[in-house]
């Protein structure tokens, strides 16, 4: 095969698909015949993965690996930012936590005129990285962040252009045409730039498209007049596709209350949920009612409670017994509720979760919700790393992402009307699905199919989103740029 250039799919905004876009074209190129692979120098979620080597990257980089069909690497996202709060958050360097930093002292200390003494060498970082990942696979799908156009950190940037600068990437700008504005967000954002990475953007893609597209085409051509460059395609707007999202955005987009007829399992809505993605084979069981709440009533009335991950325990904890959740968790496991905790969630179950060192902040400990003979104690040190584990005789896998130890035997802790478990993924595993309907499958749903397992259903869905993305972008004139001189 050619070789072909790396590729930037940048973004005139947060949350307009470019991961989406990159998901898919990762599955394009090894359907083409190419050996792609992913990156993103910095992400900011708080949705991570568990590499095989037991490091911790985005999600994102992690859904893009299996659409290459390789593993993840800690150099697909070197460099993670767990927010803790709205000022400060958890820095996570090669797949491994270095400390918190504020958003202030983080811009600050690498800068491109002004790199910091003390710190690691970010950039340097970043782009040994993706040196390293270059130097295996082709094409690289690059996934930028946020909007290019923030000129007031062009000095600070490390994920958008000036990386496309370091690996003399082909930058694709990607514009949300379902926001309004696409027409000033696209061209402001070329203008922007500097005469020298304007020279970087090669093509548009205009994204989320809804209604006849007949009515784009003169929108489209008016684009490439203003802009001087060619808009490769107008990606419709789809709901039938599932692929794992790593923004907390898309919660805003969840179901949020019960319905008759199924079983309904209430996600306990935490401020500071992470790994949401742990439900997505539960919200697509048709036999299923999967609804994210903090409403007390609708809590008491599930068949199943679940209490998910969360970045900051003991603040969620906290939070759970000022809104009344906790007494209502409470009070439907006494009524037989099954109530199943997930990471943070299983370490506020127990009897104590303490945080002597302050690591999460300044309370030092908490009285658990009781449900579960454990005692939690949070330490500096992060255990993230794949799982395989044994539920009631089947052999199942996971991963692990968490500070904090419990003194807790088993990997799954049970008692009456209640589990816990460390285990992100658990929800996945068909044994642990199915028995946890077993009991609370209505008559009206007992005849439905459970879906096709996890991993099939996720292959088919990368094949489907390169369908799609396939019949709604010029492929050849995209190749054609990557191929250039």
């Amino acid at each position: 095969m050619k070789h072909l250039h790396p590729l930037m799919l940048a973004g005139t905004g947060s949350d307009v698909g470019k991961s989406v876009i990159a998901t898919a074209l990762c599955r394009i190129f090894l359907q083409d015949g190419y050996r792609p692979a992913p990156f993103k120098a910095q992400n900011m979620a708080l949705n991570s993965y568990a590499t095989p080597e037991g490091l911790e990257i985005g999600r994102a980089q992690a859904v893009q690996s299996e659409a290459c069909g390789i593993p993840c690497s800690a150099d697909m996202n070197p460099l993670l930012l767990k927010p803790n709060s709205d000022h400060t958050s958890q820095v996570v360097l090669l797949g491994k936590p270095i400390g918190n930093r504020s958003a202030f002292d983080f811009w600050k200390t690498h800068s491109e005129s002004a790199p910091s003494t003390t710190e690691p060498d970010f950039r340097q970082e970043v782009c040994a990285a993706y040196d390293r990942l270059a130097s295996k696979f082709n094409p690289i799908v690059m996934e930028g962040a946020g909007s290019i156009a923030e000129i007031n950190l062009r000095d600070h940037d490390l994920v958008n252009l000036p990386m496309a600068r370091h690996a003399k990437a082909d930058v694709i700008l990607v514009g949300d045409i379902d926001r309004g504005g696409v027409f000033a967000s696209v061209y402001g954002s070329i203008m922007l730039q500097t005469p020298a990475d304007r020279q970087l953007i090669k093509g548009i893609i205009i994204n989320k498209f809804r209604g006849d597209m007949r009515l784009f085409d003169e929108g489209r051509q008016m684009l490439e007049d203003l802009c001087g460059i060619p808009v490769l395609g107008v990606v419709p707007y789809f709901k039938d596709i599932y692929i794992e999202e790593e923004d907390s955005v898309s919660l805003e987009h969840k179901r949020r209350q019960l319905a008759e007829g199924k079983v309904n399992i209430a996600v306990v809505l935490l401020r500071h949920i992470s790994n949401f993605t742990d439900f997505d084979t539960l919200e697509r069981d048709p036999r299923v009612n999967l609804f994210y709440t903090n409403n007390t009533r609708d809590i008491e009335q599930a068949d199943i409670i679940v209490i998910p991950g969360t970045k900051s325990t003991l603040d969620d904890l906290m939070e759970l017994r000022r809104n009344g959740c906790a007494q209502a968790i409470q009070r439907a496991h006494r009524d037989g509720k099954l109530v199943l905790g997930i990471c943070g969630g299983f370490q506020m179950l127990g009897q104590t979760v303490s945080d002597p060192d302050g690591i999460e902040g300044s309370v030092m400990s908490l009285p658990g919700l009781g449900l579960l003979p454990i005692h939690t104690t949070m330490t500096q040190q992060k255990k993230t790393e794949q799982v395989t584990f044994n539920f009631r005789g089947h052999t199942c896998q996971g991963y692990e992402i968490h500070q904090g130890v419990s003194d807790a035997a088993e990997a799954v802790v049970e008692t009456d009307h209640c589990i816990g478990t460390y285990i992100h993924g658990f929800l996945d595993n068909p044994p642990v699905i199915e028995y946890l309907l077993t009991s609370h499958v209505s008559p009206h749903t007992s005849h439905v199919s459970p879906p096709t397992s996890h991993l099939a259903f996720k292959e088919e869905q990368y094949d489907r989103l390169a369908d799609h993305v396939r019949r709604h972008i010029d492929m050849a004139q995209l190749y054609k740029i990557l191929q250039h001189d």
